[in-house]
């Protein structure tokens, strides 16, 4: 019998911050953080969530924030 068992990305899920004022540049309203859940599958079903990576992003300056650089004010915008 054959087992087809991997992992895979999930389907990406941004949102934009609002009132919320970088942390590099000081502009508001430029953050998106995007969220992307990994997915173990079995037959390429997904069975369940391995993790979630979570980063923010500013259009401005572009700089990247990943999960553990969210300031306070990033994580009760969420």
């Amino acid at each position: 019998m054959i087992l087809f068992f991997g992992t895979r990305p999930g389907k990406k899920e941004t949102k934009i911050l609002s009132n919320v004022a970088c942390p590099h540049c000081q502009q508001t309203d430029t953050l998106t953080v995007t969220c992307q859940p990994n997915y173990a599958h079995l037959f390429w079903i997904p069975i369940f969530t391995i993790n979630n990576v979570q980063y923010a992003e500013c259009s401005h300056c572009k700089r990247v924030y990943y999960k553990e650089e969210f300031t306070t004010e990033m994580e009760r915008a969420l």
